[in-house]
């Protein structure tokens, strides 16, 4: 393999990791952009606990 080739994989190599963190970063950032951006709003709960299966109370209501 010739200096030139190297240089040419070298260049490849590092231009591939650099666009997967590039990648990685974006998507993550777009994540947190998501989560802080959404708002699910109010959801019918119980005030209360239940008594039978499934009925459960929220644990901290904001509604």
């Amino acid at each position: 393999m010739t200096t030139r080739n190297r240089s040419k994989s070298a260049i490849l190599v590092f231009s591939l990791i650099a666009a997967a963190c590039a990648l990685f970063v974006g998507a993550n950032a777009h994540l947190l952009f998501v989560a802080y951006d959404s708002d699910p709003g109010c959801v019918a709960h119980l005030k209360v606990a239940g008594t039978g299966p499934g009925q459960f109370k929220a644990a901290k209501s904001s509604c």
